[in-house]
């Protein structure tokens, strides 16, 4: 397969719609092996075509114009698939390509086609099996309504129906490093349609994920104003840790609204700059002055929360290093994501929602419940009942995401299980129990993601949190001082039930893991806090 992209952009390789073109020939190249050429049209002497038709009737498939037409002509000729990629100029391509494209004319003959609906010439050589896409950014909030002439021109040379075609509004969007995230997850659905591209067509699901603007109309309208770095009010050039400031209140998500304005005050240390984001229902407003009290203050120099927003440097490694401090309330930091984030859902092949499946931290305790409550009264039917819940278990798996942990907590529930029954009683397995429920705890702290961050994750942004090390740090705490909790059980278990006081067993047993239950959620959202206050 022979690949040839055309970048028709007067900025080359600098321009925003080469990423994606670059992302789509990334996508080709999955499963195929491919001849890859580029031809930077901005760096071509190409002259405007002159109108004379000698390539018609005097030097036929010539162009009577030396210039490096005659090499862009031989590519088109060479290639299997051509790849229009270019920025909207004014409502059609930029005026260097508008030259390539009419430069074309040695391709075709003069004669007329018949049977055309508007006219149009045959073409000189046989291209029936040259595929072609289009590739355009604009910088308008939509596609919609502002490629009508690029399609008519297209559909006229190309052919209408026999090219596909990726537009792609809010284009400026992919020049901003803060905004890499996003633009980054665009850059995927790309590269994804270039490989179905080549195994069939781009399916509507990709279509659907390609079509969607990379932001509302209203935040991106905001950060495209912001970008000019003036001010709108009086038209004078604004400071940029203020139109910095300004693009990421942009990003505000006004449906994270949970009732209660949150006044987030960022303090630039390092250029003694101070402003306020105010959200709110209705949006945002930022203050230069006139001060409300503060919910949520970071204290940081304004190039390091620069190349966080960049992505030069991890925030959560910030954090960690003190590069930044927090004070007030840290839930804004803990559900950052969802106030200036832009997740969204999952979608299949056809287009629709694919629910995501999340942990559930009951799937691996209710067998060690069923099994510490049912055996404790009666070891053979506890027993029984406790293996029928770890076989129902595997039923719940189909809504939920598994862990390694739920998997060895049934296993091991049915092996006690069995034991107790054939032992002809819980007495020993009880406490048994208890010490590998706790030494289960305790393991998972040297492995990579400790036990309780595999569930807790779920109410902090997902797996996202794992990349998180204050959030990791917080969750091994927790998960020693319960493995902790659950070793200690299990020796107090076994003394109590062979000195006959098994009634005090399910009166503690009960109680302290609600006392540790409230302890934990206390925890969670103290410890981040106070780490993140310290200087």
């Amino acid at each position: 397969m022979k690949v040839l992209m055309i970048n028709g952009s007067p900025k080359g390789k600098r321009s925003n719609t080469y990423k994606l073109s670059v992302s789509f020939v990334e996508g080709v190249k999955v499963n195929n092996e491919i001849e890859y050429e580029e031809v930077q049209v901005n760096n071509l002497n190409i002259k405007p075509c002159l109108g004379c038709f000698s390539c018609w009737n005097k030097t036929p498939g010539h162009c009577v114009i030396k210039d490096e037409m005659d090499y862009v002509l031989e590519k088109i000729l060479w290639a299997d698939l051509v790849i229009w990629s270019f920025p909207l100029y004014y409502f059609n391509v930029p005026s260097k390509l508008k030259n390539v494209i009419d430069r074309q004319l040695p391709l075709v003959l003069p004669f007329m086609v018949k049977d055309s609906e508007s006219g149009s010439h045959p073409t000189r050589y046989d291209m029936s099996a040259k595929k072609h896409i289009v590739i355009s950014t604009c910088g308008f909030y939509t596609t919609e309504g502002n490629y009508g002439s690029v399609d008519l021109m297209f559909d006229h040379f190309l052919g209408k129906g026999r090219y596909e075609k990726i537009y792609c509004s809010q284009g400026e969007l992919f020049r901003v490093p803060e905004l890499s995230k996003r633009t980054n997850e665009y850059l995927s659905y790309v590269k994804q349609a270039g490989a179905e591209f080549m195994s069939g067509g781009i399916t509507e699901g990709t279509k659907e994920l390609i079509d969607t603007m990379l932001y509302p109309k209203e935040t991106f309208e905001a950060m495209a104003d912001a970008s000019w770095g003036i001010e709108k009010e009086t038209g004078e050039k604004a400071d940029k840790s203020y139109t910095f400031t300004k693009q990421m209140a942009a990003l505000y998500n006004k449906e994270a609204y949970k009732g209660k304005d949150i006044v987030l005050e960022m303090d630039y240390t390092d250029i003694d700059k101070k402003y306020q984001i105010v959200l709110h229902k209705d949006g945002y407003d930022v203050l230069k002055d006139n001060f409300k009290k503060y919910t949520t203050k970071i204290e940081t120099p304004f190039s390091v929360w620069n190349d966080i927003a960049s992505g030069k440097m991890s925030g959560k490694d910030a954090m960690m290093k003190k590069l930044y401090r927090v004070d007030g309330d840290f839930g804004l930091m803990i559900h950052w994501d969802d106030y200036f984030g832009s997740k969204k859902p999952k979608k299949n092949n056809s287009g629709k929602a694919v629910p995501e499946k999340k942990t559930n931290m009951m799937i691996l305790l209710i067998p060690w419940i069923a099994f510490w409550v049912g055996a404790a009264i009666d070891a053979y039917v506890g027993s029984i009942i406790s293996i029928a819940v770890c076989a129902l278990t595997a039923v719940v798996f189909f809504k939920n995401k598994k862990t390694i942990y739920d998997v060895i907590s049934s296993t091991a529930i049915i092996l006690f299980s069995i034991a107790a029954i054939l032992l002809g009683s819980a007495n020993i397995m009880l406490p048994v129990s208890y010490l590998s429920f706790g030494l289960l705890w305790c393991i998972s702290c040297i492995t990579k993601i400790p036990l309780t961050a595999h569930y807790s994750m779920n109410n902090y942004n997902g797996e996202s949190a794992l990349e998180n090390p204050l959030f990791m740090k917080t969750n091994k705490i927790l998960t020693i001082l319960w493995g902790i909790l659950y070793i200690l059980t299990s020796i107090w278990t076994f003394f109590l039930i062979q000195n006959n006081l098994s009634i005090y067993t399910a009166i503690i047993n009960n109680v302290l893991p609600i006392i540790m239950g409230i302890f934990t959620k206390w925890f969670q959202n103290w410890y981040p806090a106070w780490f993140a206050k310290r200087k």
